[in-house]
């Protein structure tokens, strides 16, 4: 048993060697006082941090002497790398992120969550993701460290026990920091006519008894909402992320979540949102947090009835080739569960998976398609081309699965912006011929594009987290 100190935020960050090794959960469970008093110390020599979606510019991450591994860029990563500091991105889907974790071997884990209960029990309130393993080693190894800042603006929130408890006893704890800092909240802003046109091409494919995984951002925010107009829906919830959208599905009584496994809770490794979804999350056993290398499984995604997961990304070439987290071959987001939900549904019975996209973006007063013939070379893949099943624009959706290249690269000519469509026909009736693009194919400019200029393409968000 340890020896819990209670400690202020900057009494524990003394506690970090100049020289050593932190490991921190993904964005919500991130300790914000901790971070912060961290930035306050000068004396950095070489102190290694893993932790992936900043939830700010912490100014720890600016110092001499701090290194940056993430595995996943949000903003505060890439501002953080444009100004020279050091922020390198680790490849991995989330629920490898414990292993990543693991063999850093940190010699300080450091979390976040909600105030202990009468018990002295401590909710991991809005993460459970790759960190659950960390904090188990960390507090069984006197040679470590396990920091908690508790805030009472963390919803407390559940696992399923006595394998997934979601909570930490006070006295397995090192330090324990009480704060009151707010975790992140991301605006809840109305679809635009995009996100709406879109969300009515996925409502087909939405079968009125499915499992859902849906993320953040316009798209799948306009598809919880009409979901939660319709006057059908016996959904269940099995997602990576639990959104705001996912809490107006379960208040209009679409969410019942007789799926097969799991069942009478609603499942996801991590939650972000609105305030309103953190007060409706506090003490609501509805919903259970389990670690991601469950959530994410394959395995267990496959068993779920009718999953349906709902994805975004960047570009797609006409073989069916997904970018969803780089831009010109720098990195701009990260792969999260992607692949996970590929993966599982391709093995599932009666599962669908949509890569969703506007057909086009604007930068500076043009317009280019995200549709292309064939992505630019050095071009980092995020899905490869057997794993995508539907892809779906404001214009259509183009069922992948089971097709040849040559059906396949029309059908996504089929729902390009009408302006690109003729040059996209061109392109697969000689992919349909030759089953390759002619190499003159891929050099036109409209077939190029501009990579960084599809940085702004993502205009709601990051790649695969503005509908994953």
């Amino acid at each position: 048993m340890k020896s819990r100190t209670a400690s202020t935020a900057a009494e524990a960050a003394r506690l970090v060697r100049p020289i050593d090794r932190l490991a921190m959960p993904l964005g919500p469970g991130q300790p914000l006082a901790f971070l912060e008093a961290l930035g306050r110390r000068t004396d950095w020599e070489d102190l290694t941090v893993f932790c992936a979606l900043l939830t700010g510019l912490h100014p720890l991450f600016a110092q001499k002497g701090v290194h940056l591994r993430s595995g996943f860029f949000g903003p505060a990563e890439r501002a953080l790398r444009a100004a020279g500091h050091d922020v390198a991105f680790v490849p991995g889907d989330f629920r490898r992120f414990a292993r990543i974790a693991s063999d850093l071997e940190p010699r300080v884990v450091a979390i976040a969550g909600s105030p202990p209960d009468r018990e002295g029990r401590i909710s991991l309130s809005l993460h459970a993701g790759a960190s659950v393993g960390a904090i188990r080693e960390a507090s069984r190894d006197p040679d470590r460290l396990l920091v908690v800042e508790t805030s009472p603006a963390y919803p407390r929130t559940f696992g399923l026990p006595p394998d997934h408890p979601h909570s930490i006893l006070l006295e397995e704890i090192d330090v324990w920091i009480e704060s009151d800092a707010r975790p992140i909240e991301l605006p809840d802003a109305p679809p635009g006519p995009e996100e709406i046109a879109i969300a009515q091409r996925v409502l087909p494919f939405v079968d009125p008894e499915a499992t859902l995984q849906v993320g953040i951002g316009g798209i799948p925010n306009a598809i919880a909402l009409q979901l939660a107009a319709s006057d059908r829906g016996d959904y269940g919830v099995h997602s990576e992320m639990f959104t705001t959208g996912l809490m107006r599905l379960h208040a209009a009584g679409r969410i019942r979540n007789r799926k097969g496994l799991f069942d009478g809770h609603s499942i996801a490794t991590f939650a972000m949102g609105s305030r309103a979804l953190y007060d409706w999350l506090d003490g609501n056993e509805a919903v259970r947090f389990l670690p991601v290398d469950v959530v994410n499984d394959p395995a267990v995604i496959a068993k779920n009835r009718s999953m349906v997961s709902i994805n975004g990304a960047l570009a797609v070439d006409l073989f069916g080739q997904i970018v969803a987290d780089t831009l010109g071959g720098r990195q701009f987001s990260g792969i999260g569960g992607h692949e996970d939900f590929l993966a599982g549904i391709g093995a599932s019975a009666d599962g669908r998976s949509l890569v969703c996209l506007p057909a086009t973006h604007s930068s500076q007063g043009v317009r280019r398609s995200r549709i292309v013939p064939q992505h630019e070379a050095g071009t980092i893949v995020t899905s490869p081309r057997h794993q995508v099943d539907v892809v779906v624009t404001e214009y259509g959706a183009a069922e992948l699965f089971g097709r040849t290249v040559g059906e396949r690269a029309r059908a996504l000519a089929e729902i390009a912006h009408p302006d690109e469509r003729d040059a996209l026909r061109a392109a697969a009736r000689a992919i349909d011929r030759l089953g390759v693009l002619p190499q003159s194919g891929a050099s036109s400019p409209d077939a190029r594009g501009d990579a960084e200029n599809r940085a702004e393409a993502a205009a709601a968000g990051d790649g695969n987290g503005d509908a994953a």
